[in-house]
């Protein structure tokens, strides 16, 4: 009898993943604006299935919860900006199933006891890191003394982390952030523009047909250094990727959203 049950919950979390998996995907004919659904429901299915996953089941957990980080930061980056209250529930969430991932690890857990920064910094999983850096990132825009606290040096060893691990990550991600991160936060919490322009660069090198890159480093770097040029031909150039469809399919959330930004900043009397 145990063993049916035990079959039972495997064939049940396969499916429930499968499903997931199939809702998350963002293939042929991807629309930014009926995309909401599917992701919701991707969400969804990987929840149920989390706690059906035995706990020695280390890498389909880690699976799970890696996309569970991801799509609630998606969803609320791209879908509820309008909404700041389920914007920082989601971000919340995003950062508690990456941290949960990075905790599957023994040696993360035993170097936590000690230091937190140290267990990030050692930590093997690019996607739990990247998705931490990035979900912790925007809830701390919620919670202004956390992050003075020291949660801004945390995202900033998670991305610097990731690049040690893969700074290729979806389309140079790891430099990507941690441009963003350096742009966007005041010096006296490590903020550096140039620098910035550094990991924004490595970043399109990396990977050229990722739109964000350009798009972030117009936006966080250039227009507030008001380099309008540069500013204008990062903003040109997605705008001439974007052209392809190939280009466009490559990336589909992440291009069709940047694209949109894109084309809203070039709007910038700067640039005409």
């Amino acid at each position: 009898m145990a063993t049916s049950v035990s079959v039972l919950a495997a064939s049940s979390v396969g499916g429930l993943i499968s499903r997931a998996d199939a809702a998350f995907a963002r293939g042929e004919g991807f629309s930014l604006d009926s995309y909401e659904p599917d992701l919701r429901e991707a969400i969804s299915a990987y929840e149920q299935a989390l706690g059906l996953i035995p706990e020695e089941e280390v890498q389909t957990r880690a699976h799970v919860l890696d996309r569970l980080a991801q799509g609630y930061f998606e969803l609320g980056f791209a879908y509820l900006s309008t909404d700041r209250n389920a914007q920082e529930e989601a971000f919340r969430k995003g950062k508690d199933y990456a941290l949960a991932s990075l905790r599957l690890d023994p040696k993360f857990v035993k170097t936590e006891q000690e230091s937190f920064r140290a267990a990030i910094s050692g930590a093997t999983d690019v996607a739990a890191l990247f998705w931490y850096g990035n979900n912790l990132g925007s809830y701390l825009n919620f919670h202004f003394m956390a992050a003075l606290s020291g949660g801004m040096n945390d995202v900033r060893a998670a991305f610097a982390r990731a690049i040690e691990l893969d700074e290729s990550y979806i389309g140079g991600g790891p430099w990507r952030a941690l441009g963003s991160f350096l742009a966007k936060v005041p010096s006296f919490l490590g903020g550096d523009r140039e620098k910035a322009k550094e990991a924004f660069a490595r970043a399109i090198e990396l990977g050229p047909d990722f739109l964000e890159n350009y798009v972030d480093a117009a936006e966080y770097v250039y227009k507030q250094g008001e380099e309008w040029d540069k500013f204008c031909a990062n903003l040109r150039e997605a705008i001439t990727r974007g052209k392809d469809p190939k280009v466009m399919a490559a990336w589909p959330l992440y291009n069709a959203l940047a694209l949109k930004r894109a084309e809203s900043l070039i709007n910038d009397k700067k640039c005409q």
